[in-house]
């Protein structure tokens, strides 16, 4: 078992999420950067998809009731056990009674902590994640709650720390690889896109990563016409009449109606959902699935 003791902006359990539901109108959700849970789960020697905590800013604090092994990836919270510094994406040994805090992040948005055997809280759906939009799901992890922790599996970690990138250098802007479509014939010029700068907004959340031009031509319908609702996937990157788009993360909805310019590469997506508000957007067109 887990004590949570203190919680910063927001906390929720995510894993890979729960995909297949689309036809009943639920959404896939799961975490919004999928490498670094995978990353925090092989740490421990868990499936990649077990359940972890997803940390946004940092600030979180818990207090383990039973033996523990942990892993904290994604944004570099600087992490402490009972106020000694320890590694980021490292494994960590909790006795009962010991805390691991997270401070605030300097960069990126989500840390992981990964817990052996998972936390173990009721599926809804074939997954535990919280989906912010929905509702589904577990709610939000709050200060006080007891949360509880599956079966060890049989696999033991293979390394003691993952090798991470040295301090970051000056900001610059993050290029994010897309593919035209599906309706960029709905823009005057749907080049504009890729042309100059974005920079993400302070609204940005777990449904959507929102964009205000920085520098470059804005986005413009041909018409104002309505376009028949459709299905959304991750990725997408959605105009409203603003023509500040959206790029569609975990929870996004699984309709719209505003057109899709581009959809963002697989590959890409992690990196965009750890963008804080005001990084750069630049993005580069690629012409299949990254």
């Amino acid at each position: 078992m887990i004590v949570i003791e203190q919680v910063g902006p927001l906390a929720t359990v995510q894993d890979l999420g729960r995909p297949g539901w689309f036809d009943s109108g639920v959404g896939p959700a799961g975490a919004a950067d999928r490498g670094a849970l995978r990353l925090a789960n092989r740490l421990v020697g868990n499936p990649q998809g077990a359940a972890g905590i997803e940390v946004l800013l940092g600030g979180l604090t818990l207090r383990a009731e039973i033996s523990l092994l942990v892993a904290v990836t994604g944004a570099p919270a600087p992490a402490t056990v009972d106020g000694t510094p320890v590694g980021h994406a490292s494994v960590l040994h909790l006795e009962p009674g010991r805390r691991l805090r997270l401070g605030f992040t300097r960069t990126g948005l989500r840390s992981y902590i990964g817990v052996r055997g998972g936390v173990d809280v009721a599926p809804v759906l074939g997954s535990r994640s919280h989906d912010t939009l929905s509702g589904i799901g577990p709610p939000p992890l709050r200060r006080g709650e007891t949360i509880p922790i599956g079966p060890q599996p049989r696999d033991w970690p293979n390394i003691e720390q993952a090798p991470q990138p040295g301090p970051p250098g000056p900001p610059r802007a993050l290029q994010i690889r897309a593919l035209p479509g599906p309706r960029d014939n709905w823009f005057t010029d749907p080049g504009a896109l890729f042309t100059g700068h974005w920079a993400v907004s302070a609204d940005t959340d777990r449904v959507g990563a929102r964009l205000d031009r920085a520098e470059g031509p804005p986005l413009q319908r041909i018409s104002a016409g309505e376009l028949a609702t459709e299905g959304m996937a991750l990725g997408s990157v959605q105009v409203p009449p603003s023509g500040q788009p959206v790029v569609f993360l975990a929870d996004h909805p699984i309709t719209g109606g505003y057109p899709v310019i581009a959809v963002v590469a697989d590959a890409d997506i992690d990196r965009i959902s750890q963008a804080r508000p005001g990084q750069r957007i630049r993005f580069r067109r690629v012409a299949g699935p990254g």
